[in-house]
């Protein structure tokens, strides 16, 4: 009898250590490298860009994308809901605006790169908390069977005639680059000037919507003439061979607004070396080749990436100052709720 308890309690403790043992030991991927990605790049165009990257370097990315009514804002939001225990370790957005204001907000860590140090102060925070890259530009977009190239407007104060009335519309300004765009008014006409291109808005009769890409298709069916949009939603309309044409926003004579993308590290990372390498690759030529070869067409700050891709090239663009946009962006965003709703 004794000798049979032994052996129960032998085979017993095999068994437990065994399960011990199992317990303790990894899953295939627990040693798999991974980093948090909030991205408000179209998810499209994003998309195979990240998978190169993973194919590259063997890491996880875990991405989390923006919708086009809550471009950009929403996924800012979210950074700052998760200040006290970040989520997420890299921003990439498709604009600069919100990047400098989540800076300001003590949000985002300082990064120095490989490729960092030599990067035009225009499109880099001094204290490198973000840096740009890879540019749109706003545009007016025309249905091209219902307004002839001579006739369209070539400029912001064309866009103000009266022959447009009813005929125009717009992204609301609380989301994506429409808000960055109306803020660049209000940085380089002056807040009397940028009220009064509001007004003159609202008297022509603008229909807000949903997105930029919205305004383009609702041109493209006819439900518009015109519409404020930045030139890569132009450029996936004339790829589906919609009857959409373009010229460059040009406010005053002093050129268009362009808007680089950001990337940025969220403060409080979890996955430090990772991060440097998904930093290294979204400030890399690659990347900016990439996406001027893509659907978007972004054009490179890149000088020698510049003369390959001068097809894309922005005429003339507005010498505004970032910084400078980003501060009249919340009393613009207020003034043209106020007018234009």
């Amino acid at each position: 009898m004794r000798k049979k308890i032994t052996v129960i309690f032998q085979s017993l403790f095999i068994i437990f250590t065994a399960l011990f043992l199992l317990s303790c030991r990894k899953s295939p991927g627990d040693n798999a490298r991974e980093v948090v990605l909030y991205c408000s790049v179209d998810q499209a165009i994003a998309e195979p860009i990240i998978a190169e990257f993973e194919k590259q370097t063997g890491i996880k990315v875990l991405s989390r994308f923006d919708t086009e009514a809550g471009k950009t804002v929403g996924l800012v939001q979210r950074i700052r809901a998760e200040a006290a225990s970040p989520v997420a370790d890299v921003f990439w957005s498709s604009e600069i605006f919100h990047t400098i204001r989540l800076a300001r907000e003590s949000l985002l860590a300082p990064y120095n790169g490989a490729g960092t140090k030599n990067w035009p102060n225009r499109f880099a925070d001094p204290n490198g908390q973000w840096y740009g890259f890879a540019l749109r530009a706003r545009v007016i977009a025309y249905n091209t069977d219902r307004v002839r190239p001579n006739d369209a407007p070539q400029c912001l104060e064309d866009v103000l005639d009266s022959k447009w009335k009813g005929r125009m519309v717009m992204a609301t300004p609380e989301f994506g680059t429409t808000g960055g765009d109306v803020a660049s008014w209000f940085a380089h006409y002056g807040l009397d000037h940028a009220r009064k291109i509001l007004q003159a808005l609202k008297a022509n009769e603008v229909r807000l919507v949903a997105g930029n890409s919205t305004a383009v298709r609702m041109i493209a069916t006819g439900q518009a003439d015109i519409c404020f949009t930045d030139t890569d939603d132009v450029y996936a309309a004339q790829r589906n061979g919609w009857p959409v044409a373009m010229n460059y926003l040009d406010q005053g004579g002093d050129g268009a607004l362009v808007i680089p993308n950001t990337a940025a590290v969220i403060k409080g990372v979890a996955h430090p070396k990772e991060v440097k390498e998904l930093m290294d690759f979204l400030l890399s030529k690659q990347l900016e080749q990439m996406l001027a070869r893509s659907d978007s067409h972004n054009f490179p700050i890149r000088s020698a990436l510049a003369e390959q891709f001068k097809l894309y090239a922005v005429p003339k663009s507005l010498d505004v100052s970032y910084e400078k946009v980003s501060d009249h962006l919340s009393i613009a965003i207020q003034t043209a709720r106020e007018i234009l709703r």
